[in-house]
């Protein structure tokens, strides 16, 4: 069985993240979405809540799963019983974080491979980032996000700035 893993903070994942897990899933027998519960970001989000919204997000995906991980991206692949990792690429700022952790990865694990599946052009400019701002602004989400994820973000923000 072939088993990729697509690991993130994933705070919120937006439809970026799902077209490359709809992707990936196409070119594996399982994928893997694994939620990072301490990345060196500012959180919106804990990580149950992340897993929560992505399982919800992916649901439609069949041999799509979720689970949570700390420490090292290559010890939990390896653990799961993959040599896989799956990222997605927007642009060129992206390309140069990933090389850099591929190569990282590359040295930590030289059994493990990674694979990038640019994000199409509809979603190449989203991010968590970007969509956590447009929430707290009151902007509409639902070019962005799934309604659970959007629901979840007005609640976090608060409704008194969110345009119905």
């Amino acid at each position: 069985m072939r088993i990729a893993v697509y690991p993130g903070s994933f705070d919120p994942i937006h439809y970026g993240h799902i077209d490359i897990v709809v992707r990936a899933a196409r070119l594996f027998d399982e994928l893997i979405l694994a939620v990072y519960d301490r990345p060196q970001k500012n959180l919106l989000f804990s990580t149950a809540e992340r897993v929560a919204l992505a399982t919800e997000a992916v649901r439609h995906v069949p041999n799509a799963r979720v689970v949570s991980y700390s420490g090292l991206t290559v010890d939990m692949v390896q653990r799961l019983g993959s040599h896989v990792i799956v990222r997605g690429l927007r642009a060129t700022y992206d390309f140069e974080l990933e090389y850099q952790n591929a190569m990282t990865n590359q040295q930590l694990a030289p059994n493990v491979e990674i694979i990038c599946l640019m994000t199409i052009l509809e979603h190449a400019f989203i991010s968590s980032t970007v969509v956590k701002e447009v929430a707290a602004g009151g902007g509409p989400l639902e070019q962005f996000v799934p309604e659970v994820v959007a629901r979840a973000l007005v609640k976090r923000l608060g409704p008194a700035t969110h345009k119905d």
